[in-house]
């Protein structure tokens, strides 16, 4: 009788096991689940951009200068995201007021001169999330409203058009809450080189700009 009463109880503790296993598992704390970086966002973004504009003339007398740019930009960005596992690929848009600019001294008192009075791209983005960070690379299409200038002892013109290049550059997000998003991003946009037509008493030129943006942005997820 003994054997069979602890043959028993043996028997109903191997039932009990994986109940009990079971019931301290469910009484663990669950892991939060990672950031879905999925979804659509719209934000704003401001910086600093620099570069270098080569000017050549292609009428009269030839002549060459290659002013230094600089300055701030401010606008807006739209895009969206899809995350799988730990990808993550896009699109996004930007608009931006800018101004940009430098000259250069041709002679004593004649000096030409760029300036980028706004830019924006729209661009491909692809990345990889580590919950709350995402690190990317975007490129895509870069627009440009772009001025040629020029004065000559108080005399001068401006001619702006719109320049059409490309763009590729880095970015680093983390997202503070599930709607809030902050990082920042490095750009380098070249937009070839672009013919202006100028008034009858100057030289019509080229002109190829080359630029680097560093800027922080805010975005909004929905």
């Amino acid at each position: 009788m003994g054997r069979l009463t602890l043959a028993s109880a043996g028997f109903f503790a191997l039932l009990s096991g994986p109940a009990l296993a079971a019931d301290a598992i469910a009484d663990l704390p669950m892991t939060a689940p990672g950031f879905d970086w999925t979804g659509y966002y719209a934000g704003l973004q401001a910086g600093y951009g620099w570069g270098s504009s080569d000017i050549s003339g292609t009428e009269g007398e030839p002549f060459a200068a290659s002013p230094d740019v600089d300055g701030g930009f401010v606008g807006g960005h739209v895009a969206g995201l899809w995350q799988f596992n730990q990808a993550v690929i896009g699109a996004r848009a930007e608009l931006n007021y800018a101004s940009i600019d430098g000259s250069a001294l041709l002679d004593p008192g004649n000096a030409v001169g760029t300036e980028v009075k706004w830019l924006g791209s729209i661009n491909a983005e692809a990345g990889l999330a580590v919950d709350r960070w995402l690190i990317y690379g975007v490129g895509g299409v870069a627009f440009a409203g772009i001025e040629t200038s020029q004065d000559v002892g108080g005399s001068g013109f401006a001619r702006t058009r719109t320049g059409t290049g490309w763009t590729i550059g880095a970015g680093v997000d983390y997202a503070l809450s599930s709607n809030i998003v902050v990082g920042a991003q490095y750009r380098y946009y070249d937009f070839g080189k672009e013919h202006f037509d100028v008034p009858d008493d100057f030289s019509d030129r080229d002109q190829d700009l080359k630029l680097h943006t560093l800027g922080v942005n805010f975005s909004y997820k929905f």
